[in-house]
């Protein structure tokens, strides 16, 4: 097993509790490391395929992954990325327990902490401290997917790229240019076209 393949602990998601807040006491710090399990996804493999129910709730521990939908004409629009202390997954379908509409693979080999539906649903009920844990989370998730479509139907397209450089340049050196242009709802022709044009500004100015 190569390096990436050996990150099993579950301490970078510890460490992220803590980080947001939440103080676990030794039980409940033995639950998430009975619970949580980690798995290797391959570049390019499938964490979940439209179709299939969401069955587990996803934290990246090392790699990059992202959630996608391909319209009838094939074309793929991403709706998020996931890389490092990043939760994702379809939560219609993980929550209702329905086919999913979206793909979720790996951009990259990635390893994630898992918990099932069953154990999630079980922690919520017995200690209080997750629920309110995975309820902020899920809060902040609705934010980030509302800002995110009120800048898809109210901005141009050179304001989304602007948007990405300033909030995703973490992920420029990581993923390709046909990932961004997806992401951003524009062809790889025309992403090409905004940077040359950005270029030349930047060497006139």
């Amino acid at each position: 097993m190569n390096k990436i393949g050996s990150i099993t602990s579950v301490e970078p998601l510890l460490d992220y509790f803590k980080k947001k807040g939440y103080v676990l006491n030794d039980r409940e710090k033995d639950l998430v490391k009975e619970k949580f399990h980690s798995r290797l996804y391959r570049k390019r493999q499938y964490i979940l395929q439209e179709g299939d129910i969401c069955t587990q709730f996803n934290f990246v521990i090392k790699g990059c992954i992202r959630t996608y939908n391909v319209d009838k004409k094939g074309n793929i629009h991403i709706l998020e990325f996931g890389t490092e202390n990043y939760w994702i997954n379809d939560l219609g379908s993980f929550h209702r327990m329905k086919p999913s509409t979206l793909n979720i693979d790996a951009l990259e080999d990635t390893v994630v902490l898992q918990i099932s539906h069953e154990d999630l649903i079980s922690l919520y009920k017995q200690f209080p401290i997750f629920d309110r844990i995975f309820r902020v989370l899920i809060e902040n998730g609705f934010i980030h997917l509302q800002e995110r479509l009120l800048q898809n139907i109210s901005s141009t397209a050179e304001e989304r790229y602007e948007y990405f450089l300033n909030n995703y340049s973490q992920l420029l050196n990581r993923i390709s240019q046909v990932q961004i242009a997806a992401f951003l709802g524009v062809t790889p022709e025309f992403l090409s076209r905004l940077r040359n044009q950005r270029s030349k500004l930047s060497q006139n100015s």
